[in-house]
């Protein structure tokens, strides 16, 4: 399930894509606008800052950018820095893979084998959906 700070994180990134040529975004802009709490958005776009997609300038003009251009962001690496592994269970991650405890083999372990098919699907729309689809998504829903 897609944490809370998960969505709010690609909330603020969309925001910040679609309004790229406003140059620093105010955190109060974002936080009003896309109604997320404004000490819980500092916490997110911090923990953004920290993981190379944005940047920020103190002060009365201060804001906050991408510096990452939004067609290489993509909405599974975004969960992924916010949330951890897309995997169900650990034994299919690729990146965060640990053996189950209780597994007697992996191999044959029918869970294993219809997770994997769980995680590849999920992993091939979110690692091949990026910031600039989901806006184009939403401008045609408008």
């Amino acid at each position: 399930m897609l944490s809370k700070k998960a969505k709010y994180a690609l909330k603020a990134l969309l925001y910040l894509t679609k309004n790229a040529d406003k140059g620093l975004i105010l955190i109060s802009d974002i936080s009003e606008r896309e109604r997320i709490p404004r000490k819980f958005l500092e916490a997110i776009l911090v923990d953004l800052k920290t993981q190379g997609l944005l940047q920020s300038t103190r002060g009365k003009n201060g804001g906050y950018a991408l510096v990452k251009d939004p067609t290489q962001i993509s909405v599974g690496n975004v969960i992924r820095m916010i949330d951890g592994p897309l995997a169900p269970i650990p034994c299919v991650s690729h990146l965060y893979y640990r053996k189950c405890d209780e597994c007697v083999d992996e191999v044959t372990c029918e869970i294993r084998i219809v997770m994997k098919k769980v995680r590849d699907a999920t992993a091939n729309i979110l690692d091949t959906t990026y910031l600039t689809d989901l806006e184009k998504i939403n401008s045609l829903l408008a």
